[in-house]
């Protein structure tokens, strides 16, 4: 392997000035330009490097970036929870994938401009972009793994920097820049780039295809209804949903067209009922545990969702419950543990009003039961997650004493992860439970019991689920993204 210097001239692409935008659209079809032709160069540069060796020469290519310049403490609406920064200064944020989120980025440029009445500026960041996320947008070529090339790749190209991969913003730990300029977004070009990389690989399909409106599982036989439900609105001209797709990335329009699948299934299992611009719904099994749990909402985040919701199922805790009931999470006991670097377990994990109005009202609409009644069939209260799955065979005394102590109605493994990601990340989020068995009271998980619970309620569960997500597509953008999700000092994106 031929080793050169390191310190080799830099070629980088030409790049033009900054320009200065007042039109959300055309700013961002800058942003599109300037992505792409760094990409392009990196791409090129590449190939003639896998087929030639090494050029003698180091290629660098940067980010996109988006810039917001305001010198005024300007009054906003005070309703507003996005759209706006609370402090004149500069504010920036690198751009990955315009095409992926041009709805995204022309929505929340047009409220900076709109807001604060000065236009942003578009240029080339000085952040390198990594040739493995600028090679992943040609299908023909991949990177290859370090010593498979007859030189050393990062002699040649930037390589995923964890200095910019992570999450330092939405954690509130970010410094300001070298010239005091602060995050304008919650998530760097860097971060989002490996978030859509590990989405792929663990849902095994193109992130292109996640919908606004996620909802979580353990169970596969909820997949099995999610596809029964998609074919059902695919044969319906009027529900609003053009197609459906499942893991390998096979999308259906025909809903009599069978999916074949996959011979080796990802981690996580996804499936999309897709709606004009991503309004419908996408269904994620994440498995068991708040591993799993945390792994998906890390990546999931950098889309930008308008709500997610775990639909899965719980122990009841509370002998006046019955198998099948339903439990609406309105707080949150977290000893699952996976989040408490991230997220202390002293801060508290709210319920949204509109997330719990929208769950409650579909519960009653498929239920057919109303005000008092639906009591009979729903509880709301406290949810306790916890990190091991055969948490009764330990000693019972401590456990069940905090479960008591905090007035705890179902017990789960994933519910406070998700919940408490979604408050980390600002994205709303809520929980439907349903009781699958009662392990306090004698009424365990087994075979023939669970096979007849499964029969019964995982199709009423998913459509409430489904409802909800309904109900939360036809609400105000601005009314779900609660200020209960915003901290002191903000990004202006959501």
């Amino acid at each position: 392997m031929q080793r050169y210097s390191q310190s080799l001239s830099i070629e980088i692409p030409d790049t033009p000035a900054t320009q200065t935008f007042t039109d959300a659209e055309t700013a961002v079809d800058h942003l599109t330009t300037l992505y792409d032709n760094a990409t392009q160069f990196l791409i090129d540069r590449f190939r003639s490097a896998m087929s030639n060796g090494h050029p003698g020469v180091r290629y660098r290519a940067f980010y996109p970036q988006v810039r917001l310049i305001t010198t005024s403490y300007d009054k906003m609406d005070s309703r507003l929870s996005f759209g706006h920064v609370s402090e004149p200064g500069e504010h920036c944020i690198t751009i990955t994938r315009p095409d992926l989120f041009r709805e995204y980025l022309i929505q929340q440029i047009g409220l900076l401009i709109r807001n604060h009445g000065v236009p942003v500026h578009i240029c080339s960041s000085d952040t390198p972009m990594p040739v493995h996320f600028a090679v992943a947008q040609d299908t023909t070529q991949s990177v290859p793994q370090d010593g498979a090339a007859d030189f050393i790749l990062r002699d040649v190209f930037d390589v995923p920097d964890l200095a910019t991969t992570n999450d330092d913003i939405v954690n509130g730990v970010a410094s300001p820049g070298p010239n005091g300029e602060r995050p304008l977004g919650p998530f760097t070009a860097q971060r989002v780039d490996y978030s859509l990389a590990r989405l792929a690989h663990y849902t095994a399909t193109d992130p292109e295809h996640f919908q606004n409106h996620v909802l979580f599982t353990n169970y596969q036989f909820y997949v099995n209804e999610f596809e029964t439900f998609a074919r059902e609105m695919l044969a319906d001209p009027d529900s609003g949903y053009t197609s459906f797709v499942s893991t390998g990335n096979i999308e259906i329009t025909d809903p009599n067209t069978r999916i074949a699948p996959m011979a080796k299934m990802p981690q996580m299992p996804t499936y999309h009922l897709k709606r004009a611009n991503g309004a419908g719904i996408t269904l994620v099994n994440i498995g068991v545990g708040p591993s799993n749990a945390k792994t998906a909402t890390d990546h999931i985040a950098v889309l930008r969702p308008h709500a997610w919701l775990m639909v899965g199922h719980c122990a009841g805790l509370r002998a006046s419950q019955s198998l099948g009931d339903f439990v609406l999470a309105h707080a949150y006991l977290r000893e699952d543990k996976v989040l408490d670097d991230d997220l202390p377990v002293w801060v508290p994990i709210p319920a949204l009003a509109e997330i719990q109005i929208a769950l409650e009202s579909a519960v009653a609409e498929e239920t057919q039961l109303e005000g008092y009644d639906l009591k009979r069939v729903m509880r709301t209260g406290t949810v306790a997650s916890l990190d091991n799955r055969n948490w009764e065979l330990r000693e019972h005394s401590g456990p069940v004493q905090r479960l008591s102590q905090s007035r705890a109605v179902a017990l789960d493994m994933e519910s406070a992860t998700i919940a408490a990601n979604g408050f980390r990340f600002r994205v709303p989020y809520g929980t439907l439970l349903c009781v699958s068995d009662k392990p306090l009271h004698g009424e365990l998980k087994l075979p023939g019991m669970a096979s007849d619970f499964y029969k019964t309620q995982v199709s009423r569960h998913l459509a409430i689920g489904i409802r909800a997500m309904e109900k939360l597509r036809d609400t105000p953008l601005e009314r779900i993204h609660s200020r209960k999700l915003r901290s002191f000092d903000e990004t202006a994106f959501l």
